[in-house]
Parts: C-alpha cells; structure tokens; sequence
C-alpha cells in the first residue's frame, strides 16, 4: 500500500453525511465527525475499521465530556502497515459479534449497552486487550485531554504538590 494521500472536501463530507443520527461519515480514505469539525485520513486501515475503532474506545473508556477527535487520536496508532492486519481481522470478529446478537455490524449497534456486551464476549482476546490497553496512554496521555479531568500536569516544575494546595482540602 502506497502513501497515497486523499483529500476531503467541505462538499464530500455534506455529500457523505446525509445518514441521520450516524456519528461517523466514513469516505474513500477517511473519517469524519457529524458533529464536530475534525476528520482525519487513513492510510493502511479500512475508514469503516477507524470509525469502529474510535467507537470500540469510546465504548471501553466511556467519558461523554470527551470529544470523539481525542478518541480518534487515541487509536490514530493502529493506522499502520504493521498492525493493519491484525486491526482488520479483529475489528471483523467485533462485527461478526454484532450480527451474532442481531445487529447489522457494531457501529450500528445503537445501545451502548449492547456494544458493551459485544465487548464483554471478546475481552479476552488479545485483540480487545491490545486496544485496551493501548487506550490508557493514547488517550490520557493528551495534554488536551487533562483540563477535561482536571489535571494540571506535572507539578515539579511549579514547585511540587506540597507547596500547590497539596493540603487545602475545602471540601470535606
């Protein structure tokens, strides 16, 4: 597979986003939000695959103050020549799940109590466990993410926690 590089326009994302209600449009070589402004392209994995992925994560870390571009970025990862094939193959047995409980594939599982029991059914593999796992870092590891917990950053720089309102607990 080539580095072939593909474009999206404001005119094929409209063009593509008719679907009501669908959280991703998928296109030749790419993934778009409905309901943000940030897509991103994809080089060695199938656009159905990402959008599954970035789904699969929102699903195993659910945090709904979280936009769906820092999930994307999260498992922006997998999009290599590497492990595409094994994304590819696991992402296949998520959907054969899906169609197992009676659902069309697992993006368009609609409950995300019943993506979470797909989920449940394959915990195990090393494939749900690889992504997981992976999750912790690539998503908690986004300085753009921290504000959204919380969290300030390392505090050595500052002068410690100790001397930064280590002790001022006005909430008890």
């Amino acid at each position: 597979m080539g580095s072939k590089k593909l474009t999206l326009t404001r005119r094929d994302l409209l063009s593509h986003s008719v679907a009501a209600g669908a959280a991703f449009v998928v296109g030749s070589g790419y993934v778009a939000s409905t309901s943000a402004a940030w897509a991103m392209e994809v080089e060695h994995l199938q656009p159905e695959t990402m959008a599954t992925l970035i789904q699969m994560a929102r699903d195993i870390y659910p945090h709904d103050h979280v936009a769906d571009e820092f999930y994307a970025a999260a498992v922006k990862g997998y999009d290599n020549a590497d492990s595409a094939e094994t994304v590819e193959s696991g992402i296949a047995a998520l959907n054969a799940a899906a169609v197992g409980m009676g659902f069309a594939s697992y993006v368009d599982t609609g409950w995300e109590r019943d993506r979470v029991d797909i989920l449940r059914g394959m915990e195990d593999s090393g494939f749900f466990q690889t992504v997981r796992g992976g999750l912790v870092t690539g998503l908690y590891n986004q300085k753009a993410v921290w504000p959204l917990f919380g969290y300030e950053g390392e505090s050595f720089s500052k002068g410690g926690y100790i001397d930064r309102g280590f002790d001022d607990i006005n909430w008890i």
